[in-house]
């Protein structure tokens, strides 16, 4: 019963977050908003992941499928990411100016799909016990991320969030503040999602927990020719 009622609320919170993008699409190219510009915001990039994410834990559910390392590792970030899209809107951009952002989009990308991932996670907890390393391995997208939004907003003066615009937060100075800050935010998150995931676990103690990197090491080697 708990995993049928998983399977539904996945599928439909995942149609509804997609809604969301396509609708916000359309809206972006009939304003020539640019294609760029829509995918350059975390958001929208975060639902995205979680919305797929949700559809493959869906149908491995429907299929009976065994959780992996790699699986969990990559439900985990999707969790982290989601979490902090709702964070950050709801604390530092409350009030801000969302443009041609609808009602009901913001509400599902911003409060409805952060809220649910967590929840998942919660109530359908990983099987596989993930590392530390695995969880500052999630560190690598916000990073280049927020690289990618300040370099290209000193380009093209478009700037995703006011807290990457210098002459919102009074200069570089200030960016490197609010950066400084959410990168310790987000450590913080992802070191919680992961310690919330493990005392959840259904896997025994005695196995070992997940390396994201290791993994990638040894198939690596296995790969090469003897």
């Amino acid at each position: 019963m708990r995993e049928t009622a998983a399977v539904v609320l996945r599928v439909l919170l995942a149609a509804a977050s997609l809604a969301g993008v396509v609708t916000q699409l359309v809206i972006a190219i009939q304003t020539d908003f640019g294609l760029l510009n829509f995918f350059s915001y975390f958001t929208t990039l975060s639902n995205l992941f979680a919305s797929i994410v949700f559809i493959v834990g869906a149908v491995k559910i429907l299929r009976s499928s065994e959780s992996s390392p790699r699986w969990e590792a990559v439900r985990g970030a999707s969790v982290v990411y989601m979490a902090f899209v709702g964070i950050v809107f709801n604390t530092l951009l409350v009030g801000a100016d969302l443009g041609g952002l609808l009602p009901w989009t913001n509400v599902v990308h911003h409060m409805l799909m952060p809220l649910a991932v967590v929840i998942d996670w919660v109530l359908m907890p990983p099987r596989r016990r993930l590392s530390t390393r695995t969880a500052w391995l999630w560190l690598i997208v916000p990073v280049v991320y927020t690289v990618y939004s300040v370099v290209r907003g000193a380009v093209t003066g478009f700037y995703c969030y006011p807290f990457f615009n210098p002459a919102a937060v009074g200069g570089y100075g200030g960016v490197a503040a609010y950066c400084a800050g959410l990168l310790v935010a987000f450590i913080v998150l992802a070191l919680v999602i992961r310690l919330v995931g493990n005392a959840l676990s259904l896997r025994t103690p005695r196995a070992e927990p997940f390396d994201a990197d290791r993994t990638l090491r040894s198939t690596t080697t296995e790969g090469e020719p003897s």
